[in-house]
């Protein structure tokens, strides 16, 4: 338990510590230091010279620091206020998840919406009935502390109405399906199709640029001496170059738009298949929450030309971390509930919504690191170019007490491009939980889990490497 709290704590300390900057306009360090001041003595201390300090003076150098550093923040005197609304609504929502999550779960399993821990075969808890589809819980609570936020934020940002609708109808469109799914199983071509069609509130209503900025290394193969070459003048065919600015701007038109549509698809169906130990679909989700956050608040530090949209996926994704660490409380191995298909559907949603609606697909796409690499592995599976079987989950070994990778069987002579020997008859899950397990070796669910969500962490740390330093090297700063 000590472990997963240091494991959880490491992603939310630099929001946290953000969050704060941009609450106080001022350093944590100063914030705290004049909390204790007051605290200690009642707004008046005594230095060892002798010469009275207090709070006002503290103040003063707080303030003097905040011009130091030139805060952006200090520019919109209502941020801080709007921050801490949304902080609030979040706590509420932690609570309330938290709160919830026990008093449902005998609901469902009233209703016999449960299942079986494939990890546990072979233990005391193997025919233990453990409550399925509790993602509809910060779901719900999810929704309600959104609606909660869009009153004050719709008010402050009339604009931003339509997004924030729209955000509600793709978000609350997915939870309805993920629900379904736990209790009727969907096929998966279903699974496919429908996201396509909870996604299309936030095409219908984006209405920011469809351009990208092309690499600098790419540039020549567009343009050179002020002129398109065959290729540029073959893909204008299809999409705009902006011959102005010399082939750094391409203009995708549609394309972009179908872009972000496979995004939404791609992201509720991502966490959903990199699934299957106990507190990895909620462990993931918050991870990536934070970094998403820790993203949003860099850049409205900074003050982004884009801020007003990184506000608005703030406050997305405060909620959402909150009431995903209240599921993750419950879910954490031995997993007391379930998340399934629900919290999967969900989470996926809502990262696509903030991506979308806060204009940085792309940015988003490299929070997913780990789970690109396990679509990538999964592709001759999904596509049925190797058996897939129903469950890819490891293998739990009862006599050891660890998981192992799972495999499937085949012929002597098949797939020899997946196997080390020839005459091997059987051959590993290609998920990348058995990957990691075939590397490192057995281990116990809990520490699997735990490595997982530390690859996980570790890819976010990259993601903001390529982000804010390598990103200089192909694109103008």
């Amino acid at each position: 338990i000590m472990n997963g709290i240091i494991l959880f704590s490491i992603p939310l300390l630099p929001p946290c510590y953000l969050l704060t900057h941009l609450l106080f306009n001022h350093n944590p360090c100063y914030v705290i230091i004049s909390w204790l001041q007051q605290f200690i003595s009642n707004h008046l201390t005594v230095n060892r010279d002798g010469s009275a300090t207090d709070a006002t003076t503290i103040e003063s150098e707080m303030k003097l620091n905040a011009a130091d550093n030139g805060n952006n923040e200090l520019e919109d005197p209502s941020l801080g206020p709007q921050l801490l609304a949304f902080v609030i609504v979040a706590t509420f929502g932690y609570r309330a998840t938290n709160y919830l999550v026990p008093i449902i779960k005998s609901y469902t399993l009233r209703k016999g919406i449960s299942g079986k821990d494939m990890g546990k075969r072979g233990t005391s808890l193997e025919d233990k009935d453990v409550p399925e589809a509790l993602g509809i819980v910060p779901g719900a609570v999810f929704l309600i502390c959104l609606i909660f936020c869009l009153v004050g934020y719709a008010t402050s940002h009339p604009s931003k109405l339509l997004d924030c609708n729209s955000a509600l109808l793709s978000v609350c469109f997915m939870l309805f399906l993920g629900f379904t799914d736990d209790v009727l199983d969907w096929p998966w071509r279903y699974k496919l199709v429908l996201p396509t069609v909870a996604s299309l509130p936030l095409l219908c209503c984006y209405t920011g640029s469809t351009s990208i900025v092309v690499p600098i290394q790419l540039r020549p193969l567009l343009m050179q001496d002020g002129a398109l070459t065959i290729f540029g003048k073959v893909l204008c065919y299809f999409i705009v170059v902006d011959e102005n600015a010399d082939g750094a701007i391409v203009n995708l038109g549609l394309w972009y738009l179908l872009y972000m549509g496979m995004l939404a698809v791609f992201c509720t169906n991502a966490i959903n298949i990199y699934a299957g130990i106990n507190g990895l679909e909620a462990g993931q989700s918050y991870i990536i929450g934070c970094a998403v956050l820790l993203h949003n608040l860099i850049e409205i530090k900074h003050g982004s030309y884009a801020r007003e949209n990184h506000l608005f996926s703030a406050m997305i994704m405060l909620s959402f971390i909150g009431v995903t660490m209240a599921l993750l409380k419950h879910n954490w191995y031995p997993a007391s509930v379930f998340v399934g298909d629900t919290f999967c559907y969900f989470a996926g949603m809502t990262f696509a919504v903030v991506g979308i609606l806060g204009h940085f697909s792309k940015t988003l796409l490299l929070f997913f690191i780990p789970q690109v690499i396990n679509f990538l592995l999964s592709v001759p599976q999904l596509f049925k170019i190797v058996p897939c079987p129903r469950h890819r989950l490891p293998r739990f070994n009862a006599e050891t007490g660890m998981m192992e990778p799972s495999t499937f069987d085949c012929k002597p002579g098949e797939y020899q491009w997946l196997k080390r020997r020839r005459e091997d008859t059987s051959v590993t899950n290609l998920t990348l939980i058995n990957l990691t397990l075939k590397i490192l070796g057995p281990m116990s669910e809990g520490k699997l889990c735990t490595v997982l969500l530390a690859i996980q962490i570790l890819s976010c740390a990259f993601a903001f490497y390529v982000r804010y330093y390598l990103a200089q090297f192909f694109f103008d700063k």
